[in-house]
């Protein structure tokens, strides 16, 4: 949820980069083109992004009577990740309510790991799923946030690297080669913050969260998508148009490179905790993949060496 009130009504800064475009998200054209965000933004897998989309519609169309009437539409933005190593991802198990269900219990406090769009998720052929990390930047004008969620869906197990060691190789001997499949996942990096930037300043700062994906190993292959889409919540942007010009606040290109390091931090740190706070599934027709904190205390990985 990107506010607390209408963000059909009070649209937000929003910006997206794709880095690899293996995927099959929805309104990023739109949102590119115009700046803005003006849904909440919805995670689930490959198959079931229209599901996603017709309740998102649904979910805007009650709350705003004049879509469709006195003004234009709207603009749902989905992203996805393929799980069907885990899932049967032909019977598009979800479901409108499912959905709603969501948006409604959407918190300030919420799971990580093996939950959610990430239930079925397979990240360095381990248990991926949902991670957050954040940063806190202290500027002369302010302290500001900046966080970052992920759907992880991606790698090769020996690829992981953990604080910059090459952790993946010394578990690659516990893991069948069947399991260390070819990397055909994606993720989904969610980047959002407080900090007042304008739409290319934004843009400028998510892409920098690739910084972050090559450090947990991602070499980002062919068949794997990596997208990102992010927002700050430091300006509303009223859906009708005002009487006096929009005032939008933007920091000094030379506070930049603080949010260029915290996106890359935060996005590192939100895709292992996606892995350490997994838990290990039997998915479809009995594939399983380990959750990365068994096979530690199994084996006695350091991860601080």
């Amino acid at each position: 949820m990107p506010h607390q009130r209408n963000t059909f009504h009070e649209k937000l800064v929003a910006s997206s980069h794709v880095i690899n475009g293996f995927g099959k998200s929805m309104g990023l054209i739109q949102l590119n083109e115009l700046g803005t965000l003006e849904t909440p933004i919805l995670l689930t897998n490959t198959l079931n992004v229209a599901t996603a989309a017709d309740a998102l519609i649904d979910y805007m169309l009650e709350r705003n009577p004049e879509i469709g009437r006195t003004t234009g539409t709207v603009n749902p933005v989905i992203g996805e990740c393929n799980d069907m190593i885990l899932n049967d991802v032909r019977a598009k198990f979800v479901q409108s309510d499912d959905i709603f269900q969501a948006i409604e219990n959407a918190s300030f406090d919420f799971k990580e790991g093996t939950v959610g769009a990430g239930t079925g998720m397979v990240c360095y052929s381990l248990k991926g799923g949902i991670g957050s990390a954040s940063r806190m930047m202290e500027m002369e004008h302010g302290k500001y946030t900046l966080g970052v969620l992920v759907l992880s869906n991606f790698g090769r197990l020996s690829d992981l690297q953990v604080n910059g060691n090459a952790i993946g190789q010394q578990l690659t001997d516990t893991l069948d080669q069947s399991d260390q499949q070819t990397d055909k996942g994606s993720i989904m990096i969610i980047v959002a913050t407080d900090l007042p930037v304008s739409e290319r300043q934004l843009n400028r700062i998510i892409k920098r969260s690739v910084t972050g994906l090559s450090r947990t190993g991602s070499i980002i292959t062919t068949g794997s998508g990596e997208i990102i889409i992010g927002f700050s919540t430091a300006t509303k942007i009223p859906h009708n148009k005002p009487e006096q010009c929009l005032l939008i606040p933007q920091i000094h290109e030379e506070d930049i490179d603080l949010a260029f390091r915290a996106v890359g931090e935060a996005t590192e740190e939100a895709v292992l905790n996606s892995l350490i706070t997994a838990e290990s599934i039997v998915g479809r027709d009995g594939n399983m993949r380990p959750a990365l904190k068994d096979l530690i205390e199994e084996f006695s990985i350091s991860l601080d060496k």
